[in-house]
């Protein structure tokens, strides 16, 4: 190398380290990709645009929502009392995780090599990378929403990591009080051409004395072919003899 393009490299070691951390990522994976399209609900969800129940209906059996299998330490329970009381106090920035997973907002999984993405009608993302990286250290994380994902293909089923989930907002319909240091794992798989089903073992030593294993299923819309983010304003959406549909503009 000349002696011009060595400095132009040093000088770039310096001045733009982001882009020499680029190049050390990961390279692009190959592996070919299941067929997940569609969109998709929760097993036994109301398919209400908005997520809660359809009106002079209950409340559906989120496996989430079952907490009483929960095994719940002393702060657990605390915790889980503290949110019943104070419901509704919190104003949600979106679903966020892990009740995106659980609850009544129609699903979409865009699956490449290098990561999946699983988005809801609220423009909640989730990103899981299986390009091989491992989870960020410690001195990194910082709790969001929806948390730190990185997954790996196990055949057709999907294996994710999740870390640095924020606290759960008091949405309680759909989601645990589970703390901030909470570690989830999931095992995804496509079981048949309208049914996708998911395996999430929580495991909280702040929370719970043992971990939590859940399971949750997801089955096709029918008559649905997209994603409609605008939930409340301009809201065409409705359920017509239990099909969630697009109602005609008015005239």
């Amino acid at each position: 190398m000349k002696r011009g393009a060595t400095a132009m490299a040093a000088l770039l070691a310096i001045a733009c380290p982001a882009a020499l951390r680029a190049q050390d990522a990961p390279p692009p994976a190959t592996q070919p990709v299941p067929d997940w399209r569609g969109i998709w609900f929760t097993e036994g969800a109301v398919p209400d645009i908005n997520g809660l129940p359809l009106r002079d209906q209950a409340i559906p059996p989120y496996p989430l929502l079952n907490l009483l299998s929960a095994p719940w330490n002393d702060n657990g329970r605390a915790r889980l009392q503290a949110m019943i009381e104070s419901q509704g106090d919190d104003k949600a920035p979106g679903w966020g995780y892990p009740m995106m997973m659980s609850g009544s907002a129609p699903l979409e999984f865009l699956i490449t090599p290098d990561q999946t993405l699983i988005l809801n009608i609220y423009r909640d993302v989730r990103h899981i990378y299986t390009d091989g990286r491992p989870l960020p250290p410690e001195e990194d994380r910082w709790p969001t929403v929806w948390g730190e994902a990185i997954g790996h293909w196990e055949g057709d089923t999907l294996v994710v990591e999740t870390v640095s989930v924020e606290e759960p907002l008091k949405f309680f319909f759909a989601t645990p009080p589970i703390s901030a240091n909470a570690h989830y794992r999931e095992r995804i798989r496509k079981v048949g051409p309208d049914r996708i089903e998911n395996e999430m073992t929580i495991e909280d030593p702040e929370t719970l004395s043992a971990p939590w294993t859940v399971k949750i299923a997801y089955v096709r819309a029918e008559g649905l072919d997209r994603l409609i983010h605008e939930a409340f304003v301009n809201d065409r959406s409705e359920v017509e003899n239990g099909v969630f549909t697009i109602e005609p503009p008015e005239e």
